[in-house]
């Protein structure tokens, strides 16, 4: 934990950027905490219990003391400007230190708070549900929110802790980290097997309908593989949600392109010409430069990266997932 006269000498590094501006008011740099967390003033201000008019006036406030701007407006809301995560780091210090006025002797679990996450449908369900059930044994003052989207990283993160993505993000100002692969393949259900009979070959493929996420919307270049494989392979049900393509294969809908670890969990499906179609993909997780100094954060972080590497097999089908 940072002393307090640690502390004081950030601050006093701060002002030193700007000759002649007061000491920042700390309830100020909590305020500027809140909304460097979420990128919304809104947000903040709930979370605070104040009104979004306060939460404006007591950064302008604070800026005014600092000599510089702290925030910057962005697309996705709003972003720390450099002498704003330093102010933040300032912040960090004295929301640890209010944290452990009631703690008397004993250390606060710095493990707390919310910490907001976006993630595949998948692995949010199948890595982050049960690695955070874990950490919350430990740290029940812990809470995790998972924004469930399939797209590429986002270059501003305003309102996220931390992103997991598919294929190496090309992003500026932020924390790549690989965290494993996952393998995809091409399933039926025996049903529809039955049916409409097993095809033997990519060219037998092509008469069957594709079971898969909606073309047009579709933001990550690395899950084009059907279409790039199947070219002549027609849509048949499509969908933002990869539960949707697992439960529609089930029900016979046509043949998905299905992640492995959920598909294998399903007897009544069969995966099809796996020589041809073993599609390995990357799981990344990205983080804004100064969230791995939050605690909580850091330690949702490492969890996921335990819990990817203890189920490696099952995300590259090589057995069932099991919890």
């Amino acid at each position: 934990m940072t002393s307090c006269a640690e502390m004081k000498c950030t601050i006093a590094d701060m002002n030193s950027q700007s000759p002649g501006a007061a000491a920042p008011n700390p309830h100020d740099l909590l305020i500027l905490l809140a909304v460097a967390r979420t990128g919304r003033f809104t947000t903040a201000a709930e979370s605070l219990g104040l009104n979004h008019t306060t939460v404006s006036r007591r950064i302008t406030a604070l800026e005014k003391s600092l000599g510089g701007r702290t925030l910057a407006r962005t697309v996705g809301g709003w972003e720390l400007t450099d002498l704003g995560r330093r102010a933040v780091r300032a912040a960090e210090d004295v929301e640890t230190a209010v944290a452990t006025i009631n703690e008397g002797e004993e250390e606060a679990d710095q493990i707390a708070g919310v910490v907001r996450i976006s993630a595949t449908d998948g692995f949010s369900a199948f890595i982050i549900a049960p690695a955070v059930a874990q950490l919350r044994r430990k740290h029940p003052n812990l809470s995790v929110e998972i924004v469930n989207v399939t797209r590429r990283a986002l270059q501003h993160r305003s309102g996220l802790d931390l992103e997991v993505v598919v294929g190496e993000p090309q992003v500026h100002r932020a924390e790549a980290i690989r965290l494993g692969y996952y393998m995809l393949g091409m399933y039926a259900s025996r049903r529809y097997l039955e049916d409409f009979g097993t095809p033997a070959s990519v060219a037998e493929l092509s008469e069957h309908r594709l079971v898969y996420f909606v073309d047009s919307m579709l933001q990550v270049d690395d899950l084009d593989a059907p279409r790039r494989l199947v070219p002549g392979m027609l849509d048949s049900l499509s969908s933002t949600n990869v539960f949707v393509h697992v439960e529609a294969t089930r029900a016979g809908a046509g043949i998905g392109f299905l992640p492995c670890f959920m598909a294998g969990r399903h007897p009544d499906l069969v995966r099809l010409l796996p020589e041809d179609f073993q599609e390995r993909l990357p799981y990344w997780m990205v983080l804004r430069p100064d969230s791995l100094r939050q605690p909580a954060v850091a330690a949702v972080a490492e969890a996921l990266r335990r819990r990817t590497a203890a189920v490696e097999d099952a995300l590259l089908g090589r057995e069932p997932l099991d919890y």
